[in-house]
């Protein structure tokens, strides 16, 4: 992927940002390209309440098929919320509620009597914090096929674990191991076995919730080179509080404020020319 030219709009602004500035229009619609022709998932005035708070406002986007999004934003801005909700993982949060759709190849994930569990097989999720099961590396890829029977044999199940950590470029780091804790890794190393893990139950799409903040630059190097090779196979959305990071791995960026949706555009489009002066002052660094 090309990345984007960040480098000469990250600079500070010596312009104060005043609050008035920083306000959103409740009318205001999204600008840029939110949607696209046969998409993967499609999300239509989505929003999402804690309690009495709304922390996502009338949120409509199309993610295409084998497309890389990424959502930036100031912290508390709503995107890691509105991640969550495309796999309904925020039903395990007391008092959130989700209204609008959220549609997987066309069909309303919220609709009553959706079996959760596939649902998250298909649309599965990285954590920011790498959460490998404490269990042997072996039984961390192969708990979910044996759960979703996926697997009619031992032989399957071997196979489906070689190719899970060969995806996600584990295998020969870890070939030899299989049978030791995953939780005796280095950080870059359980967070590409907290990948594997995903991928085992062949799923659609892939969430990524700031998978890099906890790692050093060398394992968040190899983590994106993995997202691009991802890419070919899976429909990937991360949410990333690094512009630079969202530039190298994304086709597209969304930018979100104060629960809203303000721009989503392609990714070298919203890092050189974006359409909203909301955009503009937050990846000048005006403000977040």
């Amino acid at each position: 992927m090309k990345e984007a030219k960040v480098a000469a709009k990250t600079a500070k602004d010596p312009k104060s940002t005043s609050r008035q500035d920083l306000e959103v229009d409740k009318a205001q619609a999204t600008v840029g390209n939110r949607f696209c022709e046969n998409p993967k998932m499609s999300m239509r005035d989505v929003n999402v309440f804690y309690g009495e708070k709304q922390a996502i406002q009338d949120v409509s986007v199309d993610i295409a098929k084998n497309e890389v999004i990424a959502m930036i934003g100031p912290s508390g801005c709503g995107k890691s919320t509105f991640l969550r909700s495309l796999n309904r993982m925020n039903d395990t949060v007391d008092g959130c509620r989700v209204e609008g759709e959220v549609l997987l190849d066309g069909d309303n994930i919220y609709q009553q009597n959706l079996d959760v569990v596939e649902l998250r097989a298909r649309v599965g999720m990285v954590f920011q914090k790498p959460n490998p099961f404490p269990k042997s590396i072996f039984e961390n890829i192969a708990y979910g096929p044996k759960i979703h029977g996926l697997a009619d044999s031992r032989v399957d199940l071997d196979e489906i674990v070689e190719n899970s950590l060969k995806k996600a470029g584990l295998w020969e780091e870890v070939k030899e191991r299989l049978h030791q804790p995953g939780t005796g890794l280095s950080g870059g190393q359980q967070q590409r076995l907290c990948i594997a893990r995903a991928i085992a139950v062949s799923p659609e799409v892939i969430l990524m919730d700031e998978p890099c903040s906890a790692l050093d630059p060398i394992a968040t190097a190899r983590i994106e080179e993995l997202i691009e090779e991802l890419s070919q196979n899976f429909t990937i959305a991360i949410v990333t509080h690094s512009m630079q990071q969202a530039a190298r791995v994304s086709h597209r960026t969304a930018y979100f404020h104060l629960g809203k949706l303000i721009e989503v555009n392609p990714t070298e489009r919203v890092f050189t020319m974006p359409e909203n002066q909301l955009t503009e002052a937050y990846i000048t660094g005006r403000f977040g």
